[in-house]
């Protein structure tokens, strides 16, 4: 029979798994998020503004922000709490880092 001092050593290291795990999935999406507005910003600058958009560039800058905050909280989860590298390799624009937080409702959402 394990000791609890292995049971617990066990648990910690499947909790470790888990958060690792979760922040790989919160890393694909908060790709998804920075290439959704990217390609947003790159379409615009090549059409122009459109009235019609059923996105808006702040809404997908919210999202973007939103995912990246979780992004650096699942990191600090883990115990890494420099992020320089991670805003240098993934490539997260200023102005999204600056905003980084929960998305407030808009007009639309109440």
């Amino acid at each position: 029979m394990a000791s609890r001092k292995d049971q617990h050593a066990a648990l910690e290291q499947e909790l470790l798994g888990e958060r690792a795990a979760a922040l790989g999935r919160v890393a694909r999406r908060m790709e998804q998020a920075l290439g959704e507005l990217r390609a947003f910003d790159q379409e615009r600058a090549a059409a122009g503004p459109a009235d019609g958009d059923r996105v808006t560039r702040a809404e997908l800058l919210a999202a973007a922000a939103e995912w990246v905050w979780f992004y650096i909280i699942q990191r600090e989860s883990l115990g890494w709490y420099r992020h320089e590298e991670v805003v240098r390799m993934y490539d997260i624009p200023s102005e999204v880092y600056l905003r980084m937080g929960p998305r407030r409702p808009t007009g639309r959402d109440t």
